[in-house]
């Protein structure tokens, strides 16, 4: 299916001005047209004008109003005839039905809430942003805009199994009407779906932090890609499995952003632990690095100024020394030796 823009079409105002001359018309011939029925003359000026009366403003059901970033996806009987796009006033077969399946769903989207007036119902509620559907449409134009779709956090197991809550946004809109309206049955709640799967497809390739031997590029080679660490990347990738997907329903993903990243609150508590840890012991390491350069460091200058001539077990007992001073996490209380050290 093929998208056709109706061109040369917004001639809404002249056909509007011409039907309301011609209602005028019509009026006026009733008047003479009784006055000659009345002479005995002939009815046809009095029946034209009764017949215009009647059915002149068939005309006017073929005027389209559009705003800008809106299009029309009009059909005759049954058949696609075109799609009018652009702001303007426009005039087409009055015979003509505008279709836009998704004019009653909501999600929760830019543009594109619930304004209070529909009801959730639990078994309208979706994966992706909860899809609504009311008695009360908002017409049947398709709007062109930049949409925001604000995926509610899913519940998802990364690479090794941990499960993380992760929440995206997605910012898309509709390029080709005829595909949205006719390749898919709801071109929202198909968007909706497409998001929920591609989510959990490429979270489930990442590790929520840096593990080893853990590869998410697929080039047999383990890397460093996280979910936490990589999350451009992972957007990235996010929205080019969404646009494969919704290539055919005529959507095009402009960006997906990670708006939420967390562990699962059953094991939070556990993480958060193994993650202090791991940063205490980054913690001492470094510590320990910087004590022992500087008993080498006072050592060599010991050895270098000839202060003292320290022998093996002198230099060990005053390494050991330092090191409780350097690496102890309480102020050191020193205890002064008056003798001998032995």
């Amino acid at each position: 299916m093929e998208e056709k823009v109706l061109l040369h079409k917004k001639k809404g105002m002249l056909v509007l001005i011409l039907t309301l001359a011609l209602y005028l018309a019509a009026a006026a011939g009733c008047g003479f047209g009784a006055m000659i029925l009345e002479r005995g003359g002939n009815p046809a000026l009095l029946v034209v004008s009764i017949i215009w009366l009647c059915i002149g403003w068939i005309p006017w059901c073929g005027l389209k109003v559009l705003k800008p970033q809106e299009a029309m996806v009009l059909t005759l009987f049954g058949k696609y005839i075109g799609t009018l796009k652009n702001e303007g006033f426009y005039f087409v077969n009055p015979f003509c039905t505008s279709v836009n399946p998704a004019a009653d769903t909501r999600l929760n989207q830019s543009g594109d809430v619930d304004n209070g007036t529909l009801k959730a119902s639990a078994a309208s509620r979706w994966n992706m942003g909860t899809a609504e559907k009311g008695t009360q449409g908002t017409g049947k134009k398709i709007s062109l805009k930049i949409m925001t779709l604000n995926n509610n956090r899913q519940k998802i197991n990364d690479c090794l199994g941990n499960p993380v809550e992760i929440g995206i946004a997605v910012m898309w809109r509709v390029v080709d009407t005829a595909k949205a309206v006719f390749q898919v049955d709801n071109y929202k709640e198909y968007l909706s779906l497409q998001c929920d799967t591609a989510l959990r497809n490429i979270v489930r390739i990442y590790p929520y932090d840096t593990a080893p031997d853990v590869d998410t590029t697929g080039d047999g080679i383990a890397d460093e890609g996280s979910l936490r660490g990589s999350s451009e990347v992972v957007a990235a990738r996010i929205r080019k499995e969404i646009q494969e997907r919704v290539e055919e329903a005529g959507l095009e993903i402009l960006e997906a952003r990670i708006t939420y990243l967390a562990y699962a609150p059953e094991i939070a508590a556990v993480m958060l632990q193994r993650q202090q840890a791991s940063a205490v012991v980054d913690a001492r390491k470094m510590i320990v690095d910087g004590a022992v350069g500087m008993v080498e460091m006072a050592l060599e200058r010991l050895n270098e100024n000839g202060v003292v001539e320290l022998d093996e077990e002198r230099k060990a007992a005053m390494v050991s020394n330092l090191l409780v001073v350097l690496c102890g996490n309480r102020d050191a209380q020193p205890v002064v030796n008056s003798g001998s050290l032995y």
